[in-house]
């Protein structure tokens, strides 16, 4: 119905926003800028939501939250504290084996080895452990998978999978990995664990503030003390602050910045509302710089990738890729 009296509605109906009238019942749900017709349905997370009555009603289906590690040592916990640590060793990402009183109690463990990927001191997760009962070892110089223990009997409590550009690692306990092969690392954990793992990913208490709790279940608001805490070995050296990568290689800053630019940039815009870019841009930035030793473009682009996946994790997919710019060869991953 057209709007009349100068787009005055009749009684009982509300503007449209295109010059028309309607009910009220009949108005859409706005998600992301974008609006929804009444009946229509999106994915959130892991919850499905219709619109109705102009507003979203949505399932309420407890979701798997995320842990990433990523590049030159970008870390993002389960309950979303955002940290950088830069460790030659291997370190316990997560663990259900926490309290003191019961170190043998727990099912899983995920151990990843982090290596030098660059001249001026940065380091890279490089290959992953996995200890379930079993013990899975990934060797990303090559993208394999074996298992190297086995436990007598019974069925292997995990499959594996490929998805794309990532192995897929689905676990009987609860627990999702997901791996590029490369040095990005996404860990889903069932709410089930909420408040009783413990490592690199935080407690997954919802409380991002403690997250930086030590193997001796101590509190402290130094990321060196936290991260070095949790090192497998304690032969390893404690890790100490690099130098910034782009003051170590000025030469390429420019073209990191330059190159990095994209995720700022409108190629994202529907992102930056839902997930703040400045700190994956500066990430991406350090990263490009940092790897001088071969290799620069998928520095870049892990990077990139990075903050695309943790769109895509608010129900954003931003197709940012070209044949220019980070380029997948889809038949092959197909």
């Amino acid at each position: 119905t057209q709007c009349v009296s100068g787009c005055v509605c009749p009684h009982n109906q509300v503007l449209d926003g295109k010059g028309g009238c309607i009910a009220p019942e009949d108005c859409p749900c706005v998600h992301n800028g974008n609006s929804y017709n009444p009946g229509e349905s999106i994915r959130v997370g892991c919850n499905n939501c219709t619109c109705r009555n102009r507003k979203w009603h949505c399932s309420e289906e407890p979701c798997l939250e995320t842990c990433s590690v990523y590049g030159d040592g970008h870390y993002t916990t389960f309950d979303g504290k955002r940290f950088d640590f830069e460790g030659d060793c291997e370190y316990v990402l997560i663990q259900n084996y926490c309290s003191q009183q019961g170190m043998n109690q727990g099912t899983f463990r995920v151990i990843t080895e982090n290596i030098p990927c660059g001249t001026t001191g940065t380091t890279c997760s490089k290959s992953i452990k996995v200890f379930l009962g079993v013990s899975i070892f990934f060797n990303s110089f090559d993208g394999h998978s074996d298992v190297i223990q086995r436990t007598p009997g019974g069925k292997m409590p995990f499959q594996i999978r490929s998805m794309g550009i990532y192995l897929v690692v689905d676990t009987t306990v609860g627990l999702i990995l997901m791996w590029d092969k490369k040095t990005s690392i996404f860990i889903k954990l069932s709410p089930s664990f909420q408040g009783h793992v413990c490592g690199l990913c935080g407690n997954y208490d919802g409380n991002g503030n403690n997250d930086f709790t030590t193997r001796s279940q101590s509190v402290v608001g130094n990321v060196l003390e936290f991260a070095n805490s949790w090192k497998v070995s304690s032969s390893c050296p404690n890790a100490n602050r690099t130098k910034d990568p782009c003051t170590a290689n000025p030469y390429r800053k420019a073209w990191a910045q330059k190159q990095c630019s994209i995720i700022t940039s409108e190629v994202f815009a529907k992102c930056h509302s839902q997930v703040e870019p400045n700190e994956y841009y500066q990430a991406c930035v350090d990263d490009a710089c940092a790897c001088d030793t071969g290799g620069d473009c998928e520095c870049f682009c892990t990077a990139v990738a990075a903050y695309a996946q943790a769109c895509n994790e608010m129900d954003i997919c931003i197709s940012w890729r070209t044949p220019s710019i980070c380029p997948l060869f889809c038949d092959y991953y197909n």
